[in-house]
């Protein structure tokens, strides 16, 4: 039973990912084709966009196609992974988790199965175990630093954004601030040092308080 709803999960979410892949590959069921594909993520600035454009299609494509077959295990869901976690990053990163938001539903649910067949394995019902084969546990590991490592180049720019600290402002910054915020205090004042309204300005430079100017006269000018 074990091995019939892991082929379930196999055929439906790898099926699907295979399908996305040859949207772009090939443009099948209404995709964009590679053109298509290199422009989209042209706008996103991953340059050449034709390599990643064939780095995105062939990890959803072969990844997916893999997982359905149960071959190579887990290659085909660390492929896919990879996708999937350059999607998020890339499109759905800092939106609400939902996909009506434009959200990072999709992937997640992707990842969570593509995890457990990565980690349970295909099942009897795959070609890995009919040709009886087992890839090693480092081979694996490799892979899926691979794939970890093309994640962080493609989203760079989004992981710089999510994991460094603002820069602290300069002293010039803060001199400049100071500047600006003692001049937006001060107002409108003449030459005498006062103000447009008739009050004298305090000798620190800075405006009286509305205390200070309820218990002076006012000076005419």
């Amino acid at each position: 039973m074990t091995s019939v709803l892991l082929l379930a999960l196999r055929a439906v979410v790898g099926g699907l990912l295979a399908g996305h892949g040859a949207q772009k590959l090939f443009g099948w069921f209404g995709g964009n084709g590679l053109e298509g594909t290199a422009g989209w993520l042209g706008s996103m600035k991953l340059e050449p966009s034709r390599r990643w454009a064939l780095l995105a299609g062939g990890s959803e494509f072969g990844g997916g196609l893999l997982t359905v077959l149960g071959f190579l295990n887990p290659l085909g869901p660390i492929a896919a992974t990879a996708a999937m976690l350059t999607a998020w990053l890339k499109v759905h990163l800092g939106k609400p988790i939902w996909n009506t938001a434009g959200g990072a539903e999709l992937p997640l649910l992707n990842l969570t199965v593509l995890s457990v067949i990565a980690l349970r394995g295909p099942g009897r019902l795959s070609l890995d175990r009919l040709f009886r084969i087992r890839i090693s546990p480092g081979i694996g590991l490799l892979a899926l630093a691979a794939a970890l490592v093309g994640v962080v180049t493609a989203s760079r720019n989004e992981l710089e954004d999510l994991l460094l600290l603002p820069e602290e402002p300069s002293e010039d910054e803060l001199d400049g601030e100071e500047q600006a915020t003692r001049g937006s205090d001060l107002g409108n004042v003449d030459e005498d040092g006062q103000l447009a309204d008739g009050y004298d300005v305090d000798v620190d430079g800075f405006a009286p308080d509305v205390a200070d100017v309820a218990a002076v006269e006012p000076t005419r000018i």
